[in-house]
């Protein structure tokens, strides 16, 4: 260990002459105690909160979607779906159909999005298991049903479990041509179905969607073999980046491949943003409790001058000198580093275990969701450890201005 070093551990733990640079000194290390584990929390909470929304998200985005670059459908052979299906990593496939529609039931009427999907759908996306009233189903005999988001089967004040009342589905149709007196001749398609059940998964996809089956869909836009996507899952253990490459290459060009956070890019970086706006005002905050530590520092400097001096004389460079302060400021960090991360530590386990800050209104949870992961572990210790070393400074340049010990005293 270095002299430096042996000398500012002891400086660190040994008594002062006064008990006001022991109190200062507490008080610092318990600042940046609760400003590590304030950093730590702060990261942790937009964690929960990211976890959650990806959790609700991957109930209807698939891992892996593909679009086309132009246009809004396109078709796909049954060849390329092979070729799809069997790619590595690749666990299900499913096509799917978007159009905006306008729905009508009874006496109610509202405009939304009709995703028409094949029987893959339920394998792709955790959309059978956020079924809240009535059942996932889109076919049965000759018959086709729909499952309405649940914004959406308020506003059309739809009973799900009436096998009589139809809900009517409107679409323009597709260059259609004039009729008597230069008017169209009916300008829609309509066709009906019957709502099968209720899902809710996020209120942004509760209030616009109503799924149906594929060839439903495909018979309301008169269609063939379009599909406006394909949507897939990939294996746990699959490299997605890798994945998706292939499913580029088979694809060709004129497609966009998308993964998860892709598909939602706007929301997620608004996340992002946030989350390190918010670290960031909690930073400013350490930059606060750095004055303390820097007067903490400058005292026990001004308390051991002659110490400085009779170091001096026997030979230690200035830059030794300095060097006892910067590593007096670096431990006094770490102690309250350690501290803090067992703060954090301490009240994640309360949140995940009781709730201790629960979540007002009726939102999904209880609580406020966390998640620590070992990343923000160290980039609360590099933030924190780079404060300390700024705050070491002025007191060390002043341990170096000390004079030597030339006589004695």
């Amino acid at each position: 260990m270095k002299l430096s070093l042996r000398i500012a551990r002891r400086y660190l733990f040994a008594k002062k002459s006064t008990n006001a640079i022991n109190l200062i000194t507490g008080i610092a290390v318990f600042g940046i105690a609760v400003g590590s584990a304030a950093l730590v929390l702060v990261l942790s909470v937009f964690n929960g909160f990211e976890d959650l929304i990806t959790d609700m998200y991957s109930n209807f985005n698939p891992d892996v979607k593909v679009i086309p670059a132009k246009g809004k459908t396109f078709e796909v052979d049954t060849l390329t779906l092979e070729k799809l299906m069997e790619l590595e990593g690749v666990a299900a496939v499913s096509r799917t159909l978007e159009e905006v529609a306008f729905f009508e039931y009874k006496d109610n009427q509202d405009f939304g999005t009709l995703k028409g999907v094949d029987q893959n759908f339920s394998k792709v996306v955790g959309m059978d298991s956020t079924v809240r009233e009535g059942e996932y189903k889109l076919i049965e005999g000759r018959r086709q049903y729909a499952i309405l988001g649940l914004g959406m089967r308020n506003k059309l004040a739809a009973n799900v479990g009436d096998r009589f009342t139809e809900l009517a589905v409107y679409t323009p149709k597709r260059n259609s041509k004039p009729g008597m007196f230069g008017m169209a001749a009916q300008p829609f398609r309509r066709r009906y179905i019957y709502p099968a059940g209720t899902f809710v998964i996020q209120q942004e996809f509760d209030n616009q969607y109503i799924i149906s089956s594929l060839a439903f869909a495909r018979e309301l836009l008169g269609l063939d073999e379009e599909v406006s996507a394909l949507e897939f899952r990939l294996e746990t253990t699959a490299d997605k980046q890798v994945v998706m490459a292939g499913i580029a290459s088979i694809m060709g060009e004129g497609y966009i491949v998308k993964d998860r956070f892709e598909q939602e890019e706007a929301f997620m970086k608004l996340m992002q943003v946030e989350k390190w706006l918010s670290y960031a005002i909690a930073s400013l905050m350490m930059l606060m409790v750095a004055f303390n530590m820097i007067g903490a520092l400058w005292m026990i400097v001004l308390e051991k001058q002659k110490d400085i001096a009779i170091l001096k004389s026997m030979g230690m460079l200035d830059t030794s000198v300095r060097n006892i302060f910067i590593n007096e400021g670096l431990l006094l960090c770490l102690l309250g580093l350690l501290i803090g991360f067992v703060l954090a530590i301490g009240l994640y386990t309360l949140q995940t275990t009781v709730g201790i800050v629960s979540v007002p209104g009726n939102f999904i949870v209880d609580a406020y969701p966390i998640s620590m992961r070992v990343s923000d572990f160290l980039i609360v210790a590099i933030t924190v450890v780079v404060i300390g070393l700024l705050a070491s400074l002025p007191p060390a340049l002043r341990a170096m201005r000390v004079s030597a010990l030339i006589r004695e005293e």
